[in-house]
């Protein structure tokens, strides 16, 4: 990797690394102060939330480290601020719909959490386009470290599921207002009262967003929302809880150095001198991984259920026998994390979307399959199996792309 690319994921890896130690440290404590049920109740809705949020800005906000001129990215910020109010009032029907259609009391805080991860996610982006690595290292630290901290506060109140709900929502939204200050330069604020066709001209300039990568980022949020539903419909709230909790911490590393790597990546890949220059950095980029990767995946098969019923307690067994069932899943999910934004520095995202779609397809058959035949813990078997092949063949191709577009090169 580059000297510039290795610097500033060191910088916010670092970050991350202080974000993810408090909910990695304080996680035996939250297992022990809310139950399986209050993870699964918590896990299912939180997904909505999810799914519902990677479509606030209609990815628009991605769209930010394209843009060349402080103008075009002003107009962006701008529309992104009116998309993001717009999904949070859309989101307020689906909080009352599932109070009365689910019966989930704590729906009523959909809004706030559709607003919470859909600002957060568009200022991370303006701050990436900026290359404000600094900001980014704490934003991340408030939002991973001080969600957790305030779930476990919460849980001391013993206010059960509300807690860990509330967490995340405010450690969120006191990230985005901090990646909000000092203002961005631009002058976005400034712009309130533009004509629409101003609007609609940066909007029709990057509509392969929209277009493309809106519905690839909603299909994989929805992977989460049907897995949950399934389990929960096969064997309960517990079940999901415990699935929850174990994708939760599994696929805390890939969130750890895919998050801080696919930040700096990114900008990485635009200003790629030629189409072999990207395809070593993406080559680079995943021999590295898959070295951090085979040790992570060699821990859960040998001793993931053990680790799993020593750190968290007992009544989290299950949870470290999906983590073994899971392991070869997580460690190919561990190098597919950073080069999501492949595809978006390459103009592929209708190759993406297609793409997602198969392993969307794959994955549900191997947890319905595993489901079926072996319960819990075959459905996690049945996952890594289906999803090997579906990683190998993305790897593969990402490795060999030939079509980079002259436009994605500086």
């Amino acid at each position: 990797m580059k000297k510039g690319l290795l610097r500033a994921t060191l910088m916010l890896l670092t970050g991350s690394v202080l974000a993810h130690a408090l909910p990695i440290l304080l996680g035996p404590f939250l297992t022990r102060l809310y139950t399986p049920e209050d993870f699964g109740q918590y896990a299912l809705l939180w997904a909505v939330v999810t799914n519902l949020a990677v479509m606030a800005c209609m990815r628009y906000e991605f769209a930010l480290p394209l843009e060349k001129t402080s103008r075009g990215a002003a107009l962006l910020m701008a529309l992104c601020a009116r998309l993001l109010f717009a999904a949070t009032v859309v989101s307020a029907p689906v909080a009352v719909l599932l109070v009365f259609w689910r019966d989930m009391p704590l729906a009523w805080l959909v809004p706030a959490g559709v607003l919470s991860i859909g600002a957060t996610q568009w200022l991370t982006l303006w701050s990436t386009r900026t290359q404000r690595f600094s900001l980014l290292t704490w934003a991340r630290l408030l939002q991973q470290g001080g969600g957790t901290l305030l779930q476990m506060l919460l849980g001391l109140l013993k206010v059960g599921s509300v807690g860990l709900m509330l967490g995340p929502i405010v450690a969120g939204l006191c990230s985005a207002w901090l990646l909000a200050r000092p203002a961005p330069q631009g002058g976005w604020r400034r712009l309130r009262s533009l004509p629409l066709t101003r609007l609609k001209a940066v909007a029709t300039r990057h509509r392969n967003f929209p277009l493309y990568n809106t519905p690839h980022a909603f299909i994989g949020a929805l992977q989460d929302t049907l897995t949950l539903l399934l389990i929960a419909a096969w064997a309960g709230d517990a079940a999901a809880g415990f699935w929850a909790l174990a994708l939760r911490y599994l696929k805390a590393p890939a969130t750890l150095l895919g998050s801080a790597l696919s930040q700096t990546l990114y900008p990485q890949l635009l200003q790629a001198r030629s189409a072999a220059e990207a395809r070593g950095l993406v080559r680079r980029t995943i021999a590295v991984l898959t070295l951090l990767a085979a040790p992570l995946t060699a821990v859960l098969l040998f001793w993931g259920p053990g680790l799993f019923t020593w750190v968290f307690g007992t009544q989290w067994s299950d949870a470290g026998t999906l983590a073994r069932g899971l392991g070869i899943y997580i460690g190919l999910h561990f190098i597919a994390s950073p080069l999501s934004v492949v595809t978006l520095a390459w103009h592929a995202q209708p190759w993406a979307l297609r793409i997602s779609l198969v392993g969307q397809v794959l994955f549900f058959v191997g947890l319905a399959t595993g489901l079926h035949w072996g319960g819990l813990a075959g459905a996690a078997w049945g996952v890594s199996a289906a999803m090997a092949m579906y990683f190998l063949y993305y790897f593969q191709a990402l490795a060999t792309w030939s079509d980079i577009p002259h436009e994605s090169l500086s």
